[in-house]
């Protein structure tokens, strides 16, 4: 249906021309200040609502990952409305309406473009066979394409991107993660030649050439080579040809300036001639002023569009800055634009790449204060005026370290020499800085330090004037952290600097028993050699202890000692289901879950496993790690059931502890067509290897046996897939109400050094994350993150390797089945019972009710019925 819409009377009407991040955030703000006497229409040509392309590279890997903007519930408010699938094709100036391309007429007061920019295609033959990297469903084609190809070609799939700016080496390293080999073109002599200088470009693409990804400057494709419809390779101008299956063009964006280049009227409305109303910049875009209005009143035009002093810039924080102007004017306020913030600030694979302010010196008389290493691929710059004293720029690549310290002080007098900052020198830490309330954070959402300690003192904008006391809390009051999140360590720093300035102590304190960390308990008795709950707590705690520090202290003497988790005391230290070595459900019953390793299992296993879970009436079902779960055992026929178990060789899968639970894993190259290496086997040596291991949280594995990954090996906190020359070794995700996806740490790895990096990796997590943290927020919050891990477990930043491998290799050889080891002492089972005055009477007040052909919990409803599992005869029992 088609025709003239309409809007609620007695309302201003906005309409917004686009639906990215721009649009996003202009909706926002007039939803912040207020949308009485308002209504905004959005529309956007995409069937998604806005979503964050700064993190596409996330949905490239994962077609799962959730990037959309803000709180949904925005769209929800009765004076905004949101368009999906409805392009914007023509202004009509002097009727103040847009048509869209469905044949529908939306009138306004005043209409905001965003409409963004188009990624530039290939200007040779063969160049529309390339992908484009710029959208969702970009990603989503690039994902789905590398699947298809991997199995249709039945090897590793060819990549080659052309450009190596920001967002083409995002999509190269984003093929290499989904198992790619991949290859990066690029004209000029380096990487980056938009935001770095020779020095530091050449710096990244050693590091990135070390990662894999191959690398070819200063040349240039000519055609990209076809038979049939596939892709074969890329002609290049001197000759060569880059083999490839699949092309990726990322040559740079184009102003979607079309609506402004098509619209004309009557600009001074004395004669019906039309004319063109817009002015556009040479390399495109309509011009606009510091309003971010464009000559014609009520058009104003935001984000990549805008032309301001003859640029369009294709970067989230001057479109939002654009986006907020818009909404103060609407509003009666007085905001201008500034002009291009420039930063850039990405991880690449785990290499760190910084760019901002005067990167190139061009300032006159400007001095460029310089370090680089080459053999490390470390490249440090800062850029100040003639005496040193006021910071301009700079750029770092490999560490980027000193870059928030920095980057709000631009234009500023750095507080210290500039060569205190280049911490790649081995100086240490840059300096501490004190930042002016009025320099900006969060360059993203423009949000100046003093707003951040207003919130933090209770008188800023956040609700109620409370003062603000959590990380999280802090980043949705004032927004800083919220969108490319490179800030979050400086916000850290800042939070926990005012909160100790107002007396306010920042404890890291394990409980109120204990004034140390867990990361310091565990060295401290790690180093003196403390056994038992009772020393611990003479040399570093007070009191008898509480539900925090007692399973905290357990799990880390378990993990130092391997020693039973239940023995010399240390049964009363633990859980719930620890001290009963099974997982409590609802009903007051256990489940029974023995060790399956890499979901081998054998026929006579099954068997064994059927025949407990018939003869105690125990409901079975097949779990998400591959394993076979048996619900509804009651306390005292827990020794029974395992004691069976034990006999039959299997052994405790651990799926009550805060320790490895399982390594997923594919059939592999053993049976698989498309398996390149043997998942199942590497799967089960990684668990028994583990097996028992006690950690800060549970732990999960994954190997794949081909980039196909159907073990969903990039979910677990440790994923491995295979590649035609080895192991690709993942790290730092989990499933969950935070979701996360495993992280790159190394690649095409031999089996030896695969072990030897896992080993470490865990040891090291054992060692220093907090209670009750996983892998991936425990690597979010290390400082250096992912960079940080490569170097302690790669490269031995710390020279700790050996005693990690020493303490893995001291775990695995002490390691007891905790089953096994109850069941030997009589002694040990007397736990094992649901009334300690009466050890042979059971819970009558278990009830179960059949259904699909097995037993559940009873309901309150149904406790009072007739048909209960009580009246289901019970072989072997009673």
């Amino acid at each position: 249906m088609t025709g003239h819409t309409s809007t609620p009377e007695n309302q201003r009407r906005i309409v917004v021309a686009g639906g990215g991040p721009a649009a996003h955030r202009f909706a926002d703000a007039m939803h912040t200040r207020g949308l009485e006497g308002w209504h905004v229409t959005v529309l956007t040509e995409e069937e998604h609502v806005p979503y964050d392309r700064v993190t596409l590279s996330k949905a490239l890997t994962d077609v799962d990952y959730d990037l959309t903007l803000g709180d949904m519930s925005m769209w929800e408010h009765e004076s905004i409305s949101l368009r999906t699938g409805e392009r914007v094709v023509k202004i009509n100036p002097d009727a103040k309406s847009v048509e869209t391309a469905a044949g529908n007429t939306y009138d306004y007061d005043h209409l905001v473009v965003a409409t963004g920019s188009d990624a530039a295609q290939l200007p040779f033959p063969g160049g529309e066979l390339a992908h484009v990297y710029r959208t969702l469903d970009d990603v989503w084609a690039i994902n789905k394409a590398i699947a298809e190809l991997t199995e249709k070609l039945g090897r590793t799939v060819k990549t080659v991107t052309i450009g190596g700016g920001l967002l083409g080496l995002e999509a190269a390293a984003g093929t290499m993660e989904l198992g790619a080999q991949a290859t990066v073109i690029n004209g000029s002599r380096w990487l980056m030649n938009a935001q770095l200088d020779e020095g530091a470009g050449q710096a990244l693409g050693r590091l990135v050439t070390a990662k894999g990804l191959e690398v070819l400057t200063g040349t240039y494709p000519a055609e990209v080579l076809s038979d049939d419809g596939q892709v074969t390779g890329v002609l290049m101008k001197d000759g060569r040809i880059v083999p490839a299956d699949m092309v990726i063009a990322s040559i740079g964006i184009r102003p979607r300036d079309e609506l402004f280049r098509d619209a004309e009227g009557d600009a001074d409305g004395l004669t019906d001639g039309k004319e063109q109303l817009f002015e556009l910049g040479k390399k495109g875009g309509v011009v606009i002023n510091d309003h971010c209005a464009t000559p014609v009143p009520g058009i104003w035009a935001i984000g990549e569009v805008a032309n301001f002093e003859g640029m369009c810039l294709g970067l989230v924080a001057p479109a939002n800055t654009m986006a907020e102007i818009v909404a103060d004017r609407l509003h009666g306020g007085q905001a201008t634009f500034p002009g291009f913030d420039t930063a850039t600030k990405l991880k690449l694979s785990g290499v760190d790449v910084a760019s901002f302010g005067d990167a190139f010196a061009r300032t006159e008389h400007s001095l460029e204060i310089v370090y680089a290493d080459p053999a490390r691929g470390v490249y440090q710059k800062i850029v100040t005026t003639d005496d040193a004293k006021t910071l301009l720029g700079g750029i770092f690549v490999g560490d980027a370290t000193p870059y928030m310290s920095l980057r709000p002080l631009l234009g500023r007098e750095l507080p210290a020499e500039p060569g205190a900052y280049l911490t790649a020198a081995g100086g240490g830490d840059a300096p501490d800085t004190e930042l002016p309330d009025d320099a900006i954070l969060c360059s993203c959402n423009n949000v100046p330090a003093g707003n951040i300690r207003d919130a933090i003192n209770g008188c800023g904008s956040c609700e109620g004037n409370t003062p603000v006391r959590e990380l999280g809390e802090l980043k949705t009051c004032t927004r800083a952290g919220t969108q490319c999140g490179s800030c979050v360590p400086m916000l850290k720093k800042l939070l926990e600097g005012e909160l100790k300035k107002s007396g306010i102590e920042v404890s890291k304190a394990l409980c109120e028993h204990f004034e140390l960390s867990r990361q310091e308990l565990f060295d401290a008795i790690r180093v003196l050699e403390l056994d038992s709950f009772e020393n611990i707590r003479a040399k570093y705690g007070t009191g008898a202890g509480c539900d925090i520090c007692k399973p905290t202290i357990a799990s880390i003497l378990a993990s130092q000692n391997s020693e039973y988790v239940l023995g010399a005391g240390r049964g009363t230290l633990q859980d719930t289901n620890d001290r009963a070595l099974a997982n409590m459900q609802k009903d007051g019953t256990y489940s029974v879950v023995p060790r399956i390793a890499g979901g081998e299992i054998t026929p006579q296993g099954l068997g064994v496993i059927a025949r407990v879970a018939e003869k105690y009436g125990l409901y079975t079902k097949i779990t998400g790690g591959q394993r076979i779960d048996m619900f509804g055992a009651r306390l005292e026929q827990l020794p029974g059931i395992w004691k069976e178990l034990v006999e039959a060789g299997f052994e405790s899968g651990q799926a009550y502890g805060k320790s490895l639970r399982t390594v997923k894993s594919c059939v592999g190259s053993t049976w698989c067509r498309f398996g390149v290496q043997d998942a199942v086997a590497m799967a089960i040596n990684l668990e028994m290897r583990y097996r028992g291991l006690r950690s800060p949280h549970k732990l999960k594995m994954g190997v794949s046996g081909c980039a196909r990954e159907c073990a969903e090996a990039r979910g677990k906190d440790v994923g491995v897939i295979a590649t035609d020359k080895g192991w690709n070794l993942y790290v730092g995700g989990n499933g969950g109400f935070l979701p996360a996806h495993a992280q790159l740490l190394a690649q095409d790895l031999d089996d030896d050094t695969l072990i030897k990096y896992i080993d470490r990796y865990l040891m090291y997590y054992i060692r220093t994350a907090d209670r009750l943290q996983r892998t991936a927020r425990w690597q979010e919050e290390l400082d250096g993150g992912l960079k940080h891990i490569e170097d302690v477990i790669i490269h031995d930043s710390l020279g700790i390797a050996n005693d990690l491998e020493t303490a893995m290799a001291r775990h695995i050889d002490t390691y007891q089945d905790e089953w096994a080891e109850t069941l030997k002492d009589p002694e040990r089972l007397r736990r094992f019972r649901s009334f300690v005055n009466a050890p042979d009477q059971k819970d009558e007040a278990i009830t179960f009710v059949p259904e699909r052909g097995q037993i559940r919990p009873a309901t309150n409803e149904e406790k009072g019925g007739v048909l209960i599992a009580g009246t289901i005869p019970v072989r072997g029992q009673d």
